[in-house]
């Protein structure tokens, strides 16, 4: 009788057994409360879900940076729906671009861009960034530290100042008084941009560098600075600016003082408003920084690093003189 109650107790058993394992396939496969975002920890891979990439731009009321968000767009939409992009204003606060860039962590975005608000400060975002294995690209504005698995696409910032100094040294043969309008002091652009200038300026004795100072890549302030220069009375031949929204500042300032033409004034970018006035006779030189090239450049480098692909570590995109006589082919 004892046997034949474990017999039938042995097969009582064995057929749960069997229910609870039938049963376990309808069951969820992952912990609820446990998941973590696949894009925050993994490249996404081609053929997997849409690609999203955060961008945090230190400013957009800068002319430059809209052109190069506008490439960023138009590459993105090229790629047919593959790729979601959202922007960012930093507002020119590393705190708040810093917020942002954890933000899109949190949102488990597969790459991120950045245009630094100050490239001396750039190492929380990086390192926040590594720490959540998320690609990131910096566009524009070189850091000052840039670690091997991080992409910079951008121009080579010295080279602006050399080309346009080198046309207005020529411009003044060779001896005469220079301003330089200078971009935000923390920005490696206009740093460089600046030591360019100085270095091809060192090679005239006769051409002397009067005044140098911020007026933060602002058309506002460049017009405000120049009316102060103005106003000291000192003789000043020709501007340096390191964009060409305070070079076309100055030329308002240059204008109400009654001084257009006489003054030269060169500017950075080859924006459609600086070409403009290169059309209308009134700016002399500018320096082609290609905003589309960057701006798709920087998708490009993001959509790759979030496919698992290499990318180089620096991407350099030409800058190229515009003068009176090459202007049109900058034009769109």
């Amino acid at each position: 009788m004892k046997k034949t109650f474990a017999i039938v107790l042995a097969l009582v058993l064995c057929l749960t057994a069997l229910m609870a394992g039938c049963g376990k396939t309808e069951q969820p496969a992952t912990t609820p409360g446990n998941s973590e975002p696949a894009t925050s920890q993994q490249p996404a891979q081609s053929g997997s879900q849409k690609i999203k990439i955060g961008v945090s731009i230190s400013n957009f009321d800068d002319t430059f940076l809209m052109y190069m968000k506008d490439g960023m767009d138009e590459y993105a939409k090229s790629l047919g729906g593959e790729v979601e992009v959202t922007y960012v204003d930093a507002k020119e606060d590393s705190a708040k671009q810093l917020a942002q860039v954890e933000n899109f962590i949190s949102q488990g975005v597969s790459a991120i861009v950045v245009v630094p608000v100050n490239t001396e400060a750039t190492e929380p975002i990086t390192n926040a960034c590594q720490s959540a294995k998320i690609p990131l690209v910096y566009v524009n504005r070189l850091p000052g530290n840039l670690p091997d698995d991080v992409v910079f696409v951008g121009s080579e910032s010295i080279d602006a100042g050399i080309f346009q100094m080198e046309y207005i040294a020529e411009k003044l043969g060779g001896k005469g008084n220079v301003v330089i309008m200078v971009g935000k002091l923390d920005n490696e652009a206009a740093i460089k941009r600046t030591e360019g200038v100085k270095q091809v300026a060192a090679k005239y004795p006769d051409i002397n560098i009067i005044f140098e100072q911020t007026a933060n890549w602002s058309r506002e302030e460049g017009m405000s600075l120049m009316e102060n220069w103005l106003s000291t009375g000192k003789q000043i031949d020709a501007v340096a600016s390191n964009n060409d929204d305070m070079a076309l500042g100055a030329l308002k300032a240059i204008e109400a003082a009654g001084k257009l033409g006489q003054i030269i004034v060169g500017g950075v970018d080859a924006t459609p408003d600086a070409l403009a006035e290169m059309e209308a006779g009134r700016l002399d030189c500018t320096v082609f920084q290609d905003a589309g090239g960057q701006g798709s450049g920087a998708i490009k480098a993001a959509v790759a690093l979030a496919k698992g692909e290499k990318v180089e570590n620096r991407v350099w995109i030409p800058f190229q003189l515009v003068t009176p006589d090459n202007y049109k082919e900058f034009k769109k």
